[in-house]
């Protein structure tokens, strides 16, 4: 028996961070439990509202935030807040498929196009690696906004 998984992150600031996932991803954030939002409603500012009636204090309201693939095929992602900041490397990441089946240039101008786009998102550059046959096709190491390692392949 398959069972699904739910990948989680600390984060300082959960909704930030969820936010840059979801641009990456191309996720969505869940609407509220109970909560039928209307088509093209903002689930962040539902939330925000939910939260409110629910009367939970202003300063416990991020900490935590959720995206879910839409096609429910991926897995689901949350993001927790804890006290302190990313102290080490990653020993589990993500590898963001951004060039599926492309090789060579075309594959490498690809990735790097997904990188510039995720800068812009706040997502920090730190190393490329070349193609190298036959066990490497090349890919982007990058950290998120909070420090968090993972791999445009």
């Amino acid at each position: 028996m398959s069972r699904e998984i739910q990948i989680t992150f600390d984060a300082r600031d959960p909704q930030a961070l969820s936010i840059f996932w979801r641009e990456v991803l191309g996720y969505v954030h869940p609407g509220p439990p109970g909560v039928d939002l209307p088509e093209g409603a903002d689930p962040l500012a539902a939330w925000a509202e939910f939260l409110e009636r629910a009367g939970v204090p202003v300063e416990e309201r991020n900490t935590r935030s959720a995206l879910e693939d839409p096609a429910g095929e991926g897995p689901r992602l949350f993001f927790q807040q804890v006290p302190e900041d990313k102290a080490g490397k990653n020993r589990v990441h993500l590898d963001v498929r951004a060039a599926p089946g492309l090789q060579g240039e075309e594959r490498m101008a690809a990735l790097e196009a997904e990188c510039d786009r995720l800068v812009g998102l706040g997502g920090k550059r730190v190393q490329r690696f070349e193609p190298e046959a036959p066990l490497s096709y090349g890919f982007i190491v990058m950290t998120d906004p909070e420090g968090n390692e993972f791999c445009l392949d």
